[in-house]
C-alpha cells in the first residue's frame, strides 16, 4: 500500500515510466520462456491473450473514450472520431506495411514478426503513458483504469515476448540472442509511454485527441492480433477469456475508478 502510494504521488511521466517498464518487464518474461521450453501450450496462450483482449477492450473505453468525451466535452465527437480513425489506422498500415514487406509469404518470418511486434508496441506504450498523464492532470481517467491498462498491456505483451523469441530460437539462433531479441520488442514502450505523458501534460489541448488516438490504436491491435489468434485455439475458452477479463477490467473501473 505504502508504494502505491507512493506512485500515485509521482509525476504522470514518472508514472508511466514504472508502469512501462512493467510492460517490458512481461515482454522479457514472455521472451525468457526460451530457456526452458521448446514451445508453450495452446491452452495457456489462448487464456493470456482473450483475457488481455477484453481488458484492452474495457480500456478502450473505460480508460480513454469516456475520459476523452467529458474532457472534450459533447461537441468533440469530430476530433474524437478522427483521433479514434488515425489511431487504428496507424496499426491497419502496420500491418499492411509488414505484409509487403513479408513478400507473399504464407507465415511472417522471424525478422518481421519481431519489426511487427515492435511497432503495435509503441501505440500501445503511448496508451500508457497518455492514460497516467491524464490522470495526473486531474482527467475523469482514474489511476485505478490508468494502472489495469498497463496490466491488460503487461498481459499482452507476455506471450507477444514468446511470440518473437520462440521462432528465433526454433530458425537456429542462440537461446541468448533470442531472448534479447524477444525483450528488446517491449523496451520500446518506455519511451513512448514517456513521451505520451510529456505530451499530454505540456498540450494539455491535445488530451482528447491523444486519448482517442489510444483508444483506436488498442481496439485495432485486439481485432488484428489478440482475438484471432486467441480464437484459433478454440472458440469457447478464448470467448470466455474475453468476457472475464471485459468484466474484470469494467468492475475495477466502476469501483475504484
Amino acid at each position: 500500500m505504502t508504494s502505491l502510494l507512493w506512485l500515485m504521488q509521482l509525476p504522470g511521466w514518472a508514472q508511466a515510466l514504472v508502469a512501462t517498464l512493467f510492460t517490458w518487464v512481461m515482454t522479457a518474461a514472455g521472451a525468457s520462456l526460451v530457456f526452458m521450453f521448446r514451445k508453450v501450450g495452446k491452452t495457456a496462450s489462448c487464456l493470456m491473450l482473450s483475457g488481455a483482449a477484453g481488458i484492452m477492450l474495457a480500456s478502450s473505453f473505460f480508460s480513454l473514450l469516456l475520459p476523452a468525451l467529458e474532457r472534450g466535452g459533447e461537441d468533440c465527437w469530430l476530433l474524437l472520431t478522427c483521433g479514434f480513425i488515425a489511431g487504428g489506422a496507424v496499426i491497419v498500415l502496420t500491418d499492411i506495411f509488414m505484409g509487403f514487406a513479408d513478400k507473399g509469404k504464407n507465415s511472417r518470418s522471424s525478422a518481421v514478426m519481431c519489426v511487427a511486434v515492435t511497432m503495435h508496441n509503441i501505440p500501445e506504450g503511448l496508451a500508457v503513458g497518455v492514460a497516467f498523464g491524464a490522470a495526473a492532470m486531474g482527467s475523469q481517467t482514474g489511476f485505478t483504469a490508468a494502472a489495469m491498462l498497463a496490466l491488460g498491456i503487461g498481459i499482452q505483451n507476455f506471450p507477444e515476448g514468446m511470440c518473437v523469441a520462440f521462432p528465433l530460437r526454433a530458425n537456429g539462433m542462440s537461446r541468448f540472442k533470442s531472448f534479447f531479441i524477444g525483450q528488446l520488442s517491449g523496451a520500446v514502450e518506455i519511451a513512448a509511454g514517456v513521451l505520451g505523458a510529456l505530451a499530454v501534460t505540456v498540450i494539455s489541448g491535445i488530451l482528447p485527441f491523444a486519448l482517442a488516438f489510444s483508444a483506436g490504436a488498442m481496439v485495432a491491435v485486439v481485432c488484428a492480433e489478440l482475438v484471432p489468434e486467441s480464437f484459433a485455439s478454440g472458440k469457447v475458452m478464448a470467448t470466455a477469456g474475453v468476457i472475464l477479463g471485459f468484466a474484470l477490467m469494467m468492475s475495477l473501473d466502476v469501483a475504484f475508478g
